[in-house]
């Protein structure tokens, strides 16, 4: 069962609310310079030339101060809470401007990428947290790209993970 703070169950609760659900997304790769920081609500303005959103939250060790969460315009589909089924999850992202598209195509390994979800009133509080998410696609076109997100693939483990030779399994070779 997954704990959440009372602010974000009265906003729940309540028919209308002030507090708002953010998305927090870190991408990690050893090819980028530096983790990619997205967040799907312009909490507060970063910069005025160029004028850009943001969110700033100290999740995930970040100095909020230096490197906030750049709002882009994506939608989000979190993991599920199933036992039976991996936690899988989706972001649209819209009006794909050439820089990220750019970076998506220079990956040609699995990223890894880490959510949580905070409010807007309180962005350092975490509600809901999923670290460890692997990339596994990224289809889309100029007006958007549609990230895939799960689990490392279970299927992809090696099997068997040791030969079967003499000296490890000699029960084998009588």
């Amino acid at each position: 069962m997954r704990r959440i703070s009372v602010n974000a169950r009265t906003a729940h609760d309540a028919p209308i609310s002030d507090e708002l659900e953010i998305a927090l997304f870190q991408v990690e790769h050893p090819d980028l310079a530096e983790p990619v920081r997205l967040s799907t609500d312009p909490t507060q303005r970063i910069s005025t030339d160029p004028l850009r959103y943001g969110t700033r939250s100290s999740w995930n060790g970040v100095d909020p101060t230096a490197e906030p969460y750049w709002f882009v315009l994506v939608s989000a589909e979190l993991p599920g809470d199933q036992e039976d089924a991996p936690a899988a999850a989706s972001l649209v992202l819209e009006n794909v401007s050439n820089d990220i598209a750019a970076t998506l195509r220079s990956v040609t390994t699995r990223a890894t990428v880490h959510m949580a979800v905070v409010l807007a009133g309180s962005p350092d509080l975490v509600e809901a947290e999923y670290r460890g998410l692997v990339m596994v696609g990224a289809e889309g076109d100029a007006g958007e790209v549609v990230i895939s997100i799960t689990r490392q693939p279970i299927e992809e483990e090696p099997f068997p993970m040791m030969r079967m030779t003499k000296d490890r399994f000699p029960g084998l070779h009588r």
